[in-house]
């Protein structure tokens, strides 16, 4: 069942000058609920200035370091990070729900695995604790990091990257390029872009030898990684990726919807569509226009338990299956062709286009 809990914060670090990570204390009653996967993320709930405010971070912990932590990187008018990086201390508490996410794979000790690993700024998150956890749990495989950053004091993690590197000297390589700061190498300068991947791909790095490629950044990162990937012969089906900030996610927003009330009346588009919503077994019947609110905005008026986060399309925290009529989705970052081919959408994108819509929270 999805649900807050709260949870003591056990320590509030500094990494670099704009993030710090949060480590919890999990109570024994709560050791199963939280056990991760290493890549997914939790959502954490506070009240700021009178107003409930959510907000995802990826977990940063290797599943065997006995640890639950994530990092919150400061951001622009960044209401939570905001908050997280000069308000929170040990001692207070927080609701946190559940690890989710599907950015990740199964580990197994008799694996023998090239993983390739691209990340940027605080897209390095979910990714430590994937090479922790790798390396860890499969003493046979092998990691390789290619990490992007402004300059050398930007990185977050570094020093516990460089000891993941100590430790595992063989099986864990690192290669930091920096767009800020001059390095000798030329290679090691720039932004990661399709060309940045181009010539690492045509160097150092071979990432047709890759088992499994995680990509994590920006959306532009993301990308031109990915396309890059694909021109060198990577298998789509082998590449993971996560986005931590679309390029353009509320303009995409705006052009789907317009686009939508282009192929419809203006009677059709007013038209009030009937959707239950089903979570926890519990059903909720509703009343929502095409061109109106989102199934999830609408229906969290009287559902305030339904589950959320980021509402931009990047999570799978608001993740249903329609299992009756059909619904428009205005973007999705997160969501695989399967799942959506499955009938799964993201109720904080979704619109219904059928008089009848059944969407159920509770089918994972």
């Amino acid at each position: 069942m999805a649900g807050f809990h709260s949870l003591e914060i056990a320590e509030v670090r500094r990494e670099t000058d704009d993030s710090v990570s949060i480590g919890f204390t999990v109570p024994e009653d709560l050791r199963d609920a939280f056990r991760f996967l290493p890549g997914q993320y939790l959502t954490l709930r506070t009240m700021i200035d009178g107003e409930e405010v959510r907000r995802s971070y990826s977990i940063c912990s290797g599943v065997n370091d006995n640890d639950l932590r994530v990092a919150v990187k400061q951001i622009a008018d960044g209401r939570f990070s905001t908050f997280a990086n000069s308000k929170l201390a040990k001692g207070d508490r927080i609701d946190v729900m559940a690890p989710e996410g599907r950015f990740t794979a199964p580990i197994d000790p008799a694996h023998a695995k090239n993983y390739l690993m691209i990340a940027a700024g605080s897209g390095i998150t979910p990714i430590l604790s994937l090479i922790k956890s790798y390396l860890a749990g499969e003493p046979n495989s092998s990691v390789t990091l290619i990490y992007g950053n402004r300059n050398a004091g930007s990185i977050l993690f570094l020093e516990e990257l460089q000891g993941v590197k100590d430790h595992y000297p063989t099986r864990f390589s690192m290669i930091n390029v920096l767009s800020r700061q001059p390095r000798e190498v030329p290679l090691l300068n720039g932004r990661i872009d399709a060309d940045k991947c181009r010539s690492l791909f045509a160097g150092p790095v071979d990432p047709t030898h890759a088992d499994e490629v995680f990509l994590c950044g920006p959306q532009g990162m993301v990308d031109d990684a990915r396309a890059a990937l694909e021109e060198a012969g990577v298998d789509p089906k082998k590449v993971h990726m996560e986005l931590f900030t679309p390029a353009d996610g509320s303009v995409a927003a705006a052009k789907a919807r317009e686009d939508r009330a282009a192929t419809m009346s203006e009677a059709d588009r007013a038209k009030l569509r009937h959707v239950t919503v089903i979570f926890d077994g519990i059903e909720s019947e509703l009343d929502i226009a095409s061109d109106g609110e989102t199934i999830l905005d609408a229906a969290s008026e009287n559902r305030a338990d339904l589950p959320f986060s980021c509402k931009g399309g990047m999570c799978c925290t608001c993740r249903c299956k329609v299992l009756e009529g059909e619904v428009a989705m205005d973007v999705n970052y997160a969501l695989t062709p399967e799942e959506v081919e499955a009938g799964f959408v993201l109720s904080c994108q979704s619109h219904p286009m059928t008089d009848r819509v059944v969407v159920d929270f509770d089918i994972k």
